[in-house]
């Protein structure tokens, strides 16, 4: 693989290759996809990545994506293929005229790889708690422990008021359900059994999604956590946000400035990310 710390810019996201992983930084601004903003960074080992390809894009672009192995990505696993593919965190778009560059990274990646089907475990680090998101029906919260439901008058059914709010601990389920809020019957359902299952409006088990609630980018690393709990079979600790060290930010400005140099990255792009940089210290 290339040295560490090498940086492949694109539009809304920037992948540094490591020995071991490929860490994807997503851009803040207000075009970058809300879930992109949501998830910040993640940190994709080699083992999680089952093949890597490059395509044309629009307008001028190329897309370099890696193909997650089934089982390794638990926001992946949660999402079951509902994702638009603007909002495939495994895609890189970047101008047309960075396509030998991106293809010698594409290169560099896939003698990395060795795919061995399905993963066992989750590999890919689970979106951090606590979370929480407003539904249609309710509010949902989850502190690494307990998903917790709590309904409001506005919308929950007769049904979920006289079961009232709900508490579920990580032990007593056995899966998530998330449904995309931006198609029809959008909603999130925690699995405990075998028992049928009710309409999610009369189940309390369930929350519905609609117009402005349950959006993606809160919904979905809510059930991404939850169901690397449900699946370890333990609690998911609480991780405090730790500031970056002043000498990796000061180390990722200096490679940040050689691919200015070399004409890789735009001064656009460079004062931006600069930017960035700077306010995570």
């Amino acid at each position: 693989m290339s040295r560490m710390g090498d940086v492949l810019a694109g539009f809304h996201a920037a992948w540094e290759f490591e020995s071991d992983s490929v860490v994807i930084r997503y851009e803040r601004g207000i075009r970058t996809p809300k879930l992109f903003q949501a998830l910040g960074e993640r940190r994709i080992p080699f083992e999680a990545i089952e093949a890597v390809a490059l395509t044309p894009g629009r307008r001028g672009t190329v897309v370099l994506r890696a193909v997650p192995r089934p089982g390794a990505d638990p926001l992946m696993e949660a999402a079951a293929g509902q994702l638009k593919e603007s909002c495939d965190p495994y895609r890189l778009v970047l101008p047309a005229e960075r396509e030998t560059l991106a293809e010698y990274y594409a290169d560099e990646l896939r003698a990395q790889l060795k795919p061995e089907g399905p993963a066992e475990r989750f590999v890919v680090a689970a979106p951090e708690v606590p979370l929480r998101f407003k539904a249609y029906d309710g509010k949902a919260s989850f502190d690494g422990k307990t998903v917790s439901f709590r309904w409001f008058w506005t919308g929950a059914s007769s049904a979920k008021w006289k079961a009232g709010d709900q508490s579920f601990a990580i032990a007593d389920l056995n899966g998530v359900e998330w449904r995309s809020p931006e198609v029809f019957e959008g909603h999130l359902r925690l699995l405990r059994g075998a028992e049928s299952l009710l309409p999610v409006d009369q189940d309390p088990a369930a929350v519905v999604f609609g117009l402005g609630y349950g959006p993606v980018h809160e919904s979905l690393p809510f059930a991404a956590a939850v169901l690397t709990a449900v699946r370890s079979g333990r609690s998911v600790a609480v991780v405090p946000v730790a500031r970056r060290d002043p000498g990796d930010i000061a180390e990722r400005i200096r490679h940040l400035g050689e691919l200015h140099a070399a004409g890789l990255v735009t001064d656009e792009e460079f004062s931006v990310k600069k930017a960035e940089l700077l306010a995570e210290l």
